[in-house]
């Protein structure tokens, strides 16, 4: 299986495991794939991330809620088919943000990008 397709399933289920709540946020987070180019990939993670700062809104809004809880569905769902997300979402990320906060490596190379990170040096 294509490491790309293998990837998206693992993201896929992760986000699964936050819908549930076997997982947090950042416990998921933690665990996507490393150093990873993949648009639909870096887009679910800014819907994670979204999702886990709207968590006072969805505790006040049941619909807006509803809403998230289906787009996190939607999500799981196409990556789980080792597909590609949608342009109108991936292009609703990328506008604000350029690339995803997603961990490096933990070895010297992933430490270098970090800092570059860090630094905002590309």
């Amino acid at each position: 299986m294509d490491l790309e397709v293998e990837n998206r399933m693992l993201v896929s289920e992760l986000i699964r495991k936050v819908l549930v709540g076997v997982l947090t946020v950042r416990e998921a987070v933690t665990m996507f794939p490393f150093d990873t180019d993949d648009k639909s990939i870096e887009a679910a993670y800014h819907a994670l991330i979204h999702y886990e700062a709207d968590e006072d809104l969805r505790k006040r809004d049941i619909m807006y809620k509803e809403e998230q809880d289906e787009y996190l569905e939607l999500i799981f769902q196409t990556l789980a088919n080792g597909e590609n997300l949608p342009d109108n979402i991936i292009r609703n990320y990328e506008k604000y943000y350029p690339k995803a906060n997603i961990p490096h490596r933990h070895d010297t190379m992933g430490a270098i990008k970090s800092f570059f990170r860090f630094l905002n040096i590309k």
